[in-house]
């Protein structure tokens, strides 16, 4: 990708483009279909190749009780994309007077004048416009009027079911972090900063590094204690993730604390990208802090037999 595009449009000098729209949440495999398709049609017709994306998500506008938690915010979504091979990225401000367009002003006002569109490869369920109203025969036929070619993809199949952004997300609800792997075709991650701690797992044997991530709306799995890989600037390796409450410990709150099973430094300050590859468990409360370490121990056993086996699903196919 060469770089994001602000909203006004191609720079000058561009030609025109094979484009594709939506909000793409998460970058599945069925999203990276449609991108390969894209930067194919562009090759074809001497294009540049543009994606056009929403920030925030459109439901966050137009139905926000219902707008769900992002799988990618933002900056995980560009860092995805950067991997695409498609030529731009935009990252179109989603506002109410955007939501009201129809579906012929929206290719005429954006796709056609801003970003000069001579092909649009959509998904087969892509909905644009006013209330989705602009489905692929709407499409079809404002490109036969208004002179550009229009594409429209089939859906991208994991055992007989569509991947989808909401399928995946159910996943993650259910702690089942393995399916989402395959649906994503990568693991499911996040992205936060190591702040300071109570400090309390140094003092028991078990040094964690408390991560917090700065974006609201990012979906974060059901809790558990998950085998997890992490990479910062220091480190990068295999760990044990705590995400939830710590019911062993009334009154403290809730957290997200990275136990690696090779590294023992200082991570303070650092951005960490936590992979998450299986649930080993359910957070549970323990009558004392002695059995808490114990079955930290077992936790540890388990993750290190884990990443000996082999068996995570790690697919950079599709990046």
């Amino acid at each position: 990708m060469e770089r994001t595009l602000e909203n006004h449009g191609l720079p000058p000098h561009a030609r025109g483009a094979a484009i594709t729209v939506g909000t793409f949440d998460g970058v599945h495999r069925g999203h990276w279909a449609v991108l390969q398709r894209l930067c194919e049609a562009a090759r074809e017709d001497d294009l540049h190749s543009v994606l056009i994306t929403f920030d925030p998500h459109p439901l966050k506008i137009v139905r926000p009780e219902i707008a769900p938690r992002l799988l990618t915010t933002p900056n995980e979504k560009k860092g995805i994309l950067s991997l695409s091979g498609i030529d731009y990225a935009v990252f179109l401000g989603f506002t109410r007077s955007l939501s009201q367009y129809l579906p012929e002003e929206f290719v005429r006002d954006v796709l056609l004048e801003r970003f000069r569109m001579k092909r649009l490869v959509v998904g087969y369920d892509h909905g644009f416009g006013r209330d989705r109203s602009g489905d692929a025969e709407t499409i079809r036929e404002v490109g036969a009027r208004l002179g550009f070619d229009v594409e429209v993809l089939g859906a991208a199949l994991m055992n007989d079911e569509t991947i989808s952004s909401s399928r995946i997300r159910s996943a993650l609800q259910a702690g089942d972090v393995e399916r989402a792997a395959k649906g994503l075709g990568r693991p499911y991650s996040l992205t936060g900063v190591v702040v300071h701690g109570e400090g309390r797992g140094r003092t028991l044997g078990f040094a964690t590094a408390n991560v917090t991530v700065g974006h609201s709306d990012k979906l974060l799995p059901r809790d558990g204690i998950y085998a997890v890989s992490a990479a910062s600037r220091s480190h990068q390796g295999p760990g044990l993730l705590h995400l939830g409450p710590r019911p062993t410990f009334r009154g403290s709150p809730p957290s997200i604390e990275l136990h690696l099973l090779d590294f023992d430094g200082d991570l303070y300050g650092e951005l960490v990208q936590v992979e998450f590859l299986a649930r080993l468990r359910d957070i549970q409360p323990f009558a004392s802090a002695a059995e808490l370490v114990e079955q930290m121990r077992r936790d540890r056993e388990e993750a290190v037999e884990f990443f000996r086996s082999g068996r995570l699903y790690i697919d950079r196919g599709s990046e």
